[in-house]
């Protein structure tokens, strides 16, 4: 598999609205393997795939909180093909949410707490789920995704303006370096 390259904001292929996945075959399969490898490199939690620059409507998540014996992380990894949320709950949720498009960056995000989710799986199976906790609000961060929204969208203009000028100092420095 190959670890590709991940798209920081500002880059507009991010505001890009992905296209359904029409099948599975073994080019998506391919494409499945390379988020991983990517995700697990950079390291994150979930990646869609328009932040690698491909406009499709597929995520993975791996939320990685156990750990073996050795303290290593058990990964659990879950895809996500043409997901839908349907039902979110009325309670809300605030999590520090990250994100591998703008790295180094985070901010309380309010989200619902729970979810049900539509989704079909890399073997084609179905899948309808009720989601809370952290793989709740992951989901729903990764969905934004497909539809062009990051979570500093979901920010005041004033704290988004100010994350979005850390990272470009970050960037300025680690040129500089």
């Amino acid at each position: 598999m190959t670890i590709r390259p991940i798209l920081e904001a500002p880059d507009t292929r991010l505001r890009t609205i992905s296209t359904p996945v029409d099948g599975i075959d073994d080019d998506l399969r391919a494409l499945i393997g390379d988020m991983f490898d990517t995700m697990y490199d950079a390291p994150g939690i979930g990646l869609a795939a328009i932040q690698i620059g491909v406009p499709k409507r597929l995520l993975v998540i791996d939320l990685q909180e156990q750990e073996d014996e050795e303290g290593k992380p058990i990964r659990q990894p879950r895809v996500f093909i043409n997901p839908e949320i349907y039902d979110p709950s009325e309670d809300r949720s605030v999590y520090n949410e990250g994100c591998l498009s703008v790295p180094d960056q985070y901010a309380e995000v309010e989200r619902p707490a729970a979810i049900h989710a539509r989704w079909t799986d890399e073997t084609g199976a179905a899948h309808d789920e009720k989601l809370e906790g952290l793989i709740a609000t992951c989901l729903q961060h990764e969905l934004d995704h497909l539809e062009g929204v990051l979570f500093i969208d979901h920010l005041s203009r004033l704290k988004r303006d100010m994350l979005l000028k850390k990272l470009d100092k970050a960037r300025k420095a680690n040129r500089a370096a």
